[in-house]
């Protein structure tokens, strides 16, 4: 008598395979291979590169934005902070992540205007990290300290139309992403959605911090240009 054969076994699928995270319902396809491995400087330099050339591209939509709901300067004070950056990394080539954030915070702190220093404090937390890695759980616990950076020194709160619409979202993304160890490629496609729907939310919100909220309900309509950057950082981050 032939015995009854069993049925396959079923193995136990990691975390990264699965991708908890989902996008309008459907799950995020993972990452395999060389892009689920931690960032380390040259693919964080890639990623820096790749959103300096978007803001150096479309900074004048930026300012277009923000002189329909502000003073009018945020692209080119952007585009004059990655321009520092990109010269302070040319000069001194950091080895480790820590030091290419180090040189676009000090950059940034440089510019012009305020939204450019507050984004120079964002950026620091991201500098304290000290790994020569990034990781998604070290990415995620950079957002969260930057954003109660930003929140602590602009006093802004999510739903106010700043830049803060994007990055909370995306702090709340990363920090999933990390609970289930999700790679930083994927888990940074899921920050950069998160922010682009905070971004995009900002079109009908009314302004309650910065310039924008001296001009009231006319900034009703127009998309914060901080948001909007915000979001550009981390979907450059996709395709390293």
């Amino acid at each position: 008598m032939t015995p009854p054969q069993r049925p396959p076994r079923r193995t136990a699928v990691a975390a990264p395979e699965r991708l908890e995270l989902l996008h309008d319902g459907s799950p995020v396809p993972p990452v395999r291979g060389g892009r689920a491995a931690d960032l380390d400087a040259t693919r964080v330099r890639a990623w820096w590169r790749g959103f300096s050339e978007q803001v150096r591209a479309r900074a004048e939509e930026l300012t277009e934005l923000d002189r329909l709901a502000g003073d009018g300067d945020f692209g080119h004070n952007l585009r004059a902070a990655v321009r520092g950056a990109d010269a302070r990394l040319d000069g001194t080539r950091p080895g480790d992540v820590a030091g290419v954030f180090d040189a676009i915070t000090l950059a940034f702190l440089d510019t012009g205007g305020t939204s450019g220093p507050l984004l120079g404090m964002w950026f620091r937390e991201f500098s304290r990290l000290g790994e020569e890695t990034l990781s998604t759980a070290a990415l995620a616990t950079a957002a969260r300290a930057g954003l109660a950076t930003v929140q602590r020194l602009g006093g802004a709160q999510v739903g106010d139309k700043t830049m803060v619409d994007a990055m909370a979202p995306a702090a709340d993304a990363l920090e999933e992403a990390a609970a289930v160890h999700v790679p930083v490629v994927a888990a940074l496609g899921a920050a950069y959605r998160a922010a682009a729907d905070g971004a995009r939310g900002t079109e009908s919100l009314r302004a309650r911090r910065g310039r924008a909220s001296y001009v009231g309900d006319v900034a009703r309509g127009v998309v914060d240009p901080g948001a909007l950057a915000v979001a550009w950082f981390f979907e450059r981050g996709t395709v390293v």
